[in-house]
């Protein structure tokens, strides 16, 4: 029955364990340790406690391990929930989804410690995947806290050989206007915040991207496409710095119900520093969790994410877009790279309830709005929404990870279905 458990957990993890490039940038879910002697407790763990946890109705709460070892009686040992200074190593495969690669063969690790018994817990996750769009995706993110929490360290490094369409510039653009562009991209950003007080932090850090052997198949009817407008190039080149803001406090960073999170960047790229050309970018990303009705485990949440072009002409790639945000997460109900320009301004309403009391089925509710400009220089177009359900397959009842399955609409007969771990935001 052990080993029926055992190969039960490794197919399912294998079917939904991932999603595809970018989009696997998450906060890491809690591993699970045995215990077998009191004596090995950790005392800087998330949670010296077992998988019993108790909803406000008096409900056991259970996870997908407790729903498989409660349906063949299989007795789970007492566990506890915790990170230490020495590395938990997990490297999983998986087959993962996603409209802009379809299916995906994936190979994923992580890894997660302490620097000290107070600090946050630390991660560094990478991955590297192989799509039916023939994609290759090499991404390594890292999220470092030091001893105290006094900074924070975050870097984003990737190379992707990514084949994808353009639709043009601005919200207008028709999706029958696909064009079809292949290119190669290499990143490394690294930026370090600084604790000012309490949950509010300040820092500054340097980015760098750069595309090459860019090319496109041009429009289906042969018309002048707005990559041809705008300004091809088979290679560029963003060097630069930022100014970053960050005031976290939410509750849980995977599955939020309570608090909120802000973070601004100002980005300047400089041509001493390599760049193609002078440049400047803002992104204001605010979100806002309140449970409702109060005093229920359900939770209404609100986000806002404007990215915008404040000076120069940034290469057509780097220009903000749908799900190019740094999760890969906006605009559900449109692939990726649907909408792209100069401006950017984006909200997002989603509704999570318990469809069993025990909370191992989850649904949710969403409902979003985008804009763009054009090229720089050009107003806002049309809103674009998005909207659908989804349903939620709790995975881990300590650290709330939830398994995400969401089928999302747009415009234009779009729609799609949009599979992940954690919360999308």
């Amino acid at each position: 029955m052990k080993i029926f458990f055992k190969i039960t957990l490794f197919i399912i993890g294998l079917l939904l364990a991932a999603s595809v490039s970018a989009q696997e940038n998450k906060p890491l879910p809690l591993r699970r340790i045995p215990v077998k002697k009191k004596k090995d407790i950790i005392k800087d763990s998330i949670a010296t406690r077992d998988t019993i946890i108790i909803s406000k109705k008096g409900v056991r709460q259970v996870d997908l391990s407790d729903a498989i070892a409660d349906a063949f009686n299989i007795k789970q040992q007492t566990i506890v929930d915790s990170i230490t200074s020495k590395p938990a190593i997990s490297i999983v495969p998986a087959i993962g989804y996603s409209l802009v690669s379809r299916l995906g063969i994936v190979l994923s690790g992580n890894a997660a410690f302490r620097t000290g018994p107070k600090s946050r817990i630390s991660t560094i996750l990478a991955s590297t995947a192989f799509t039916q769009n023939k994609q290759f995706t090499f991404p390594v993110l890292t999220n470092i806290w030091s001893p105290g929490n006094d900074y924070n360290f975050v870097g984003d490094y990737r190379f992707l050989k990514y084949p994808q369409n353009t639709y043009g510039l601005g919200s207008n653009s028709d999706i029958k206007n696909a064009d079809h562009m292949d290119y190669d991209l290499f990143r490394f950003y690294e930026t370090i915040l600084r604790r000012v007080t309490g949950n509010f932090y300040a820092g500054a850090g340097y980015v760098f991207d750069t595309h090459w052997n860019v090319n496109d198949k041009g429009l289906p009817d042969g018309a002048v496409s707005d990559y041809s407008r705008y300004g091809k190039s088979s290679h560029d080149i963003s060097s630069g710095i930022t100014l970053n803001l960050l005031l976290d406090s939410r509750d849980n960073a995977i599955n939020p119900s309570k608090g909120g999170y802000g973070s601004v960047q100002y980005r300047d790229n400089f041509e001493f520093l390599g760049s193609t050309g002078n440049w400047q970018s803002l992104v204001v990303d605010i979100r806002k969790y309140f449970k409702f009705p109060e005093g229920s485990d359900n939770v209404i949440a609100f986000w806002s994410y404007d990215w915008l072009i404040l000076d120069g002409k940034p290469p057509y790639l780097s220009l903000p877009s749908t799900q190019w945000d740094a999760f890969s997460q906006t605009g559900r109900g449109y692939i990726q790279g649907r909408f792209r320009g100069a401006q950017m301004v984006y909200f997002e309403t989603e509704y999570r309830y318990k469809i069993t009391a025990n909370g191992l089925l989850g649904g949710v509710v969403f409902i979003n709005a985008e804009s763009f400009s054009g090229a720089p220089g050009t107003g806002l177009q049309r809103v674009q929404p998005g909207y659908g359900p989804g349903l939620r397959l709790k995975l881990n009842t300590v650290s709330k990870t939830s398994l995400t399955v969401d089928y999302g609409f747009g415009n234009q007969g779009s729609n799609g279905l949009f599979i992940g771990v954690g919360e999308v935001f």
